[in-house]
C-alpha cells in the first residue's frame, strides 16, 4: 500500500500531486456516493455503490441504489449492464473512453498531454486540483480531484452542459490487490446484448 505521506497541494505543487497519483497509483478500491446537479444547482440524481480500479485501464463501477448497474472496462471493451432493462450494452473502450476523466482514473494515455493542470488548492483539509481536457470531443469543461493525505477522495466533474458529477469516495484502499474476475464480465442469460465485443485480450498483445 502507498504510504500515507501527505501531499499537501499547496506545499509540494500540484503537478507533485498529480504525478503521484498518475504514477504511484496501480490499484483502488472504494465505496462511493454520487449526486448529479444540474446547471441550476438543483439534485437531478442520486446514487451510491462500489468502485475498484486497476491500471492499466481497467475498472469495475456497481450502482447498488437507487437502481442496480454494472459498469466493467476489461481493458479491451466497456460493458454497461442495466438490470431493470435486462440489457447490456458493450463498446471498445478506446472509443468510449477517450478524452473523458476515465482516462484519468484508469491511467490509459498521458495524463500530462490529455489534461492541463489549471490550479491547486486546499480547502477544509482537502487537496484539490482542477484539470481541463485539451480535447473538448469528450464533453466534459473541467475536472476536480481532491485528495486527503495523497490518497483520491472526492471528484467533481463538470460537462458542456453546466452539469456537475460529485463523487464521494470512502474506506478507500490503495494498491492492495484486486482480483482479475473483477473486470471480466460475463452476459447474463435471458438479456439482450447491444453490441460485438472485440476478442483480442490483453494477454494476447
Amino acid at each position: 500500500m502507498v504510504p500515507a505521506t501527505s501531499f499537501a497541494a499547496e506545499a509540494v505543487g500540484g503537478e507533485a500531486l498529480l504525478r503521484h497519483f498518475v504514477e504511484d497509483m496501480q490499484t483502488l478500491s472504494a465505496t462511493f456516493e454520487q449526486t448529479l446537479v444540474d446547471a441550476d444547482d438543483n439534485v437531478v440524481e442520486e446514487s451510491e455503490g462500489t468502485v475498484q480500479l486497476s491500471r492499466p485501464g481497467r475498472f469495475r463501477w456497481t450502482y447498488t441504489a437507487p437502481y442496480e448497474q454494472l459498469l466493467v472496462a476489461d481493458g479491451l471493451n466497456v460493458w454497461s449492464y442495466d438490470a431493470d432493462l435486462a440489457q447490456v450494452t458493450v463498446k471498445p473502450q478506446a472509443e468510449v473512453l477517450s478524452n473523458t476523466p476515465a482516462v484519468l482514473l484508469g491511467g490509459g494515455g498521458d495524463v500530462f498531454e490529455d489534461f492541463t493542470l489549471d490550479e491547486s488548492f486546499t480547502d477544509r483539509g482537502v487537496d484539490w486540483l482542477r484539470l481541463t481536457p485539451a480535447n473538448s470531443d469528450g464533453g466534459f469543461e473541467s475536472v476536480d480531484l481532491g485528495f486527503q493525505d495523497g490518497i483520491l477522495s472526492r471528484m467533481i466533474f463538470l460537462d458542456a452542459l453546466g452539469q456537475s458529477t460529485l463523487i464521494a469516495l470512502f474506506n478507500v484502499t490503495v494498491n492492495e490487490p484486486v482480483a482479475n474476475n473483477m473486470f471480466t464480465f460475463e452476459v447474463p442469460d435471458d438479456v439482450d446484448l447491444v453490441g460485438e465485443p472485440l476478442t483480442t485480450t490483453i494477454a494476447d498483445e
